[in-house]
């Protein structure tokens, strides 16, 4: 019988029954105590508390080494207000729908713009996977700014379009590259036995990936397609440098009228703050609803 070492005793217990040996781990070790302190969720609170606080208090302590004048009674009016016709939306609410509807757009065009470079890069054509490398290439190494530059002061007087649309544009290209390379590992992601009975049943590549091959990537793909429509919103941000009349805008507007700077940057970040927890909160039930498990 092969002999146990002292080292081997202590991992392992050998027990004997109904003629058959039977193997017991030892018990898993817990964590240090302080370790479990700082992990529990009440002190995770306090901590997270407690640096928001610290960035308040040294926010308003500048502030006030500024001589600056709080004026903070006056955000509601930004945001809604009650005339004679009734309640109001106010502008950074007028703002903050310029955003959602932009995001919007441009998410839509960049799916479909995504979808045909994925495709272009997984077809069997030389010119057409060259040609969307390129794309991704191009659009991955070009700053965003860049990017919006580009297409407001260059490709907008060529194409005569204005500075809504050469944002909506801008956003749909440059996210449709990420999109792209999500999709291309959707499809990847489909057994490969899918393709086979596809083919073996005289199916068309067009109805191959219209009817059994993109249905089932769905799973793989929508749990990353969420957290890009937070990317997509968190980004349109961008576009105030050419003036669209979105959220940041129209706090710049209100900022260089009122002089109120930290009221309304605050406001106008826990306005974002609010919609991408809300989406992020959905992205996260999709993904726990969608994720694929082996």
């Amino acid at each position: 019988m092969q002999r146990v070492s002292r080292t081997n005793i202590g991992a392992l217990v050998i027990m004997e029954a109904s003629g058959s040996m039977s193997m017991k781990g030892l018990p898993v070790r817990r964590p240090p105590a302080i370790n479990r302190f700082f992990s529990s969720t009440p002190v995770s609170i306090v901590i997270y508390l407690l640096i928001i606080v610290s960035i308040l208090y040294s926010s308003f302590r500048g502030a006030q080494s500024m001589g600056y004048n709080w004026q903070w009674y006056q955000i509601p009016k930004y945001i809604y207000s009650y005339t004679d016709d009734g309640f109001q939306f106010g502008e950074l609410m007028f703002g903050l729908w310029t955003t959602i509807t932009l995001s919007f757009s441009a998410l839509i065009l960049a799916m479909l713009f995504g979808l045909l470079v994925a495709l272009l890069r997984l077809s069997n054509l030389v010119i057409g996977t060259k040609v969307a490398i390129c794309f991704l290439e191009f659009v991955r190494n070009i700053p965003l700014l860049v990017l919006v530059y580009l297409f407001y002061y260059v490709l907008g007087p060529v194409f005569k379009y204005d500075r809504y649309t050469a944002s909506v544009l801008c956003l749909a290209v440059y996210h449709s590259a990420l999109i792209s390379e999500i999709l291309r590992a959707g499809i990847n992601a489909v057994a490969q036995g899918q393709w086979e009975a596809a083919k073996s049943i005289g199916m068309s590549k067009p109805q191959m990936y219209r009817y059994i091959i993109l249905p089932q990537s769905i799973r793989f793909m929508l749990p990353p397609m969420t957290g890009e429509v937070v990317h997509m919103v968190k980004s349109s941000a961008i576009v105030s440098v050419i003036a669209v009349a979105e959220l940041t805008t129209l706090g710049q507007n209100i900022i260089s009228d009122t002089y109120m700077a930290f009221e309304i940057w605050f406001t106008i970040a826990v306005i974002y703050m609010i919609v991408i927890m809300i989406l992020s909160i959905g992205a996260s039930q999709v993904e726990r609803r969608y994720t694929v498990t082996n």
